[in-house]
């Protein structure tokens, strides 16, 4: 029998180990992908309306706390109604709450709330829907919280029904009037929801709240309203840290495609 030449059977154990450690890397940087894991995003062009509407907000929230010109982030969000076809196991300490994978959907309601970053006062209200009527109704309610302000300075998205138009279609025209002439509204970019501070407050609202079951509207809005109350109790704030300075340094490349000039803001 012919003997293996010298050395081939370590060439062999050398190939295998390097086609397995290839396979190791290979399985390492699949392992790193998290697909269970998932963020979104929303970005607008940044052109000079994008900038003019921006830079207007930051002013905005740069300034002190007046009590005639109070500033207040307004949105709304859709709330789904989910309920269990079968109940849901008995809580235990120190597990997680468990629950039938079948669901039943039960429609949808609205949730409108506003929130004064720089001192904590917060409104929420649950309607049916989301139209014309419910924004006219809830800046109604708004405004009666700030009886003695000139104008509240009202921070909302660009959706089609956060205008005036809504307080006409819903009051008589002298009731729409005097009730547009308590707010001065900004809107913000589009696609730029993130400038809204509401958001932020939605985000704490789904957290302890909404990211769970909740089978009917009057359950929600008990659960809802219940917690709005409390962090109002609590006049939790938001301190926002992306100021004007901050925006012409960090998003510099988009200022001076705007304008040449504004390379001198750029950060060295």
């Amino acid at each position: 029998m012919e003997s293996a030449p010298a050395g081939g059977q370590g060439r062999r154990v050398t190939v295998v180990r390097d086609a397995l450690a290839q396979r190791r890397q290979r399985d390492t940087k699949k392992n790193e992908l998290k697909p269970h894991l998932n963020k979104t995003w929303c970005i607008g062009s940044v052109n000079a309306a994008f900038l003019a509407q921006m830079e207007s907000l930051l002013w905005l929230y740069s300034l002190p706390v007046d009590s005639r010109f109070p500033v207040v982030c307004f949105d709304e969000r859709p709330c789904f109604l989910i309920g269990d076809t079968v109940a849901a196991l008995a809580l235990k300490a120190g597990s997680a709450r468990r629950e039938h994978y079948e669901y039943e959907k039960n429609g949808s309601c609205a949730l409108l709330a506003a929130i004064e970053p720089k001192t904590g006062k917060r409104l929420a209200q649950v309607y049916d829907q989301r139209r014309k009527r419910e924004y006219a109704l809830f800046l109604k309610e708004l405004a009666a919280q700030y009886p003695e302000a000139e104008k509240i300075r009202l921070v909302q998205d660009n959706l089609n029904t956060h205008n005036l138009s809504s307080l006409y279609e819903t009051f008589t025209a002298q009731e729409a009037f005097a009730l547009g002439q308590r707010f001065e509204l900004y809107y913000t970019p589009k696609k730029a929801s993130w400038l809204n501070m509401i958001e932020i407050e939605f985000s704490a609202i789904a957290r302890q709240c909404l990211q769970r079951r909740i089978a009917s509207k009057a359950e929600l809005e008990r659960e809802v309203l219940s917690l709005v109350k409390e962090r109002a109790a609590k006049a939790i704030k938001i301190e926002w840290q992306f100021s004007l300075a901050s925006a012409r340094t960090k998003l510099n490349r988009h200022y001076e495609s705007v304008h040449a000039e504004n390379i001198k803001y750029k950060e060295t």
